[in-house]
């Protein structure tokens, strides 16, 4: 046989191709987006419009999955814990991302976890029945003062923003109320409606979206919100308390790179199509993209500051 420079170029692009062809094919089946809330919440909605949208990108089929409980962690630690080959993803909330591994020996940690990206911003908010009379943020607190303990403030879990807006309010007005936990949207917003908790914590997208018969007293947002400009911010009341839900998605660590890199492609695009953010919009949501890597970056630099509050406001029974 007579070995050509033709010949030997072949063989080199052969060889060059064989691992690529060797590639498993992603997806091979469903993707499951695991949420940590009921369905109907905004985590929920905001992970079915990205599902929907991730499908046109990757041409397999995206599932949403939810998996209630513990503010969280149950969807977050069934992520961790799962094979990462690009198959399962979790949304997730903060601060409940990095507080819940500082409140209690959790089944998560933020390393177990590489960022595929932040979606949306939604600030905290307070809110009571539209008959309740508290009528404003200084009646509310008025009563918690007078009736230490007596009056309920419900949220869907410990650590989340919703609470964490509680225990900050709670540290600078020297009040006292009762924390009660749902979990989710609808049921705390079944829950004031039905006069069972006197208010709630809730996000100002999903109070808004579902705003009848309910009163927002005050929001803790670091300026008034453009969906409602008629709710003040906790700040300009006087008491500098600013929380927000920071919604986005992770995969688990160890997930190839090749894989994760198209994850992140596909939700740089998503965050940033017209329609997506028409889809957060019409729900009085801010959209807010944030790339998995800077995203990463930003949030272990938190971290210290949020075990700084628990040394100083231990927020666990509060």
């Amino acid at each position: 046989m007579t070995i050509t420079r033709r010949t030997l170029l072949g063989t080199s692009a052969a060889a060059l191709a064989t691992p690529a062809l060797a590639q498993p094919r992603w997806p091979d089946r469903p993707i499951e987006i695991v949420v940590g809330f009921v369905a109907g919440g905004a985590t929920d909605l905001d992970a079915r419009a990205f599902a929907t949208l991730l499908e046109r990108r990757i041409g397999g089929s995206v599932v949403v999955v939810n998996r209630p409980g513990a503010g969280g962690e149950v969807a977050l630690a069934s992520v961790a814990r799962s094979r990462p080959d690009g198959h399962m993803l979790a949304t997730t909330n903060m601060p409940g991302l990095l507080t819940i591994p500082i409140e209690r020996q959790a089944q998560f940690k933020l390393d177990d976890f590489a960022g595929v990206a932040n979606l949306v911003t939604d600030p905290t908010a307070i809110t009571v029945h539209e008959d309740s009379p508290y009528r404003s943020m200084a009646d509310l607190l008025a009563a918690a003062r007078a009736r230490p303990e007596a009056v309920t403030y419900a949220s869907p879990g410990v650590g989340t923003d919703d609470h964490l807006q509680l225990v900050l309010l709670q540290a600078q007005t020297g009040t006292s109320f009762t924390h009660v936990v749902f979990q989710g949207d609808p049921q705390l917003r079944t829950a004031v409606l039905g006069r069972q908790v006197d208010s709630m914590g809730l996000n100002l997208g999903p109070v808004t979206a579902n705003r009848e018969k309910l009163r927002t007293l005050a929001m803790a947002g670091t300026a008034r919100s453009r969906f409602r400009p008629d709710v003040p911010t906790l700040t300009e009341l006087g008491f500098p308390v600013e929380m927000a839900s920071e919604r986005g998605l992770v995969a688990p660590v160890g997930t190839p790179p090749a894989i994760l890199a198209r994850l992140r492609e596909a939700a740089a695009d998503i965050g940033r199509d017209p329609e997506f953010v028409r889809i957060l919009e019409a729900r009085f949501t801010e959209p807010r993209f944030e790339g998995g890597e800077a995203w990463f970056t930003r949030l272990r630099g938190l971290q210290e500051g949020y075990r700084t509050l628990w040394q100083r406001t231990p927020w666990s029974q509060r």
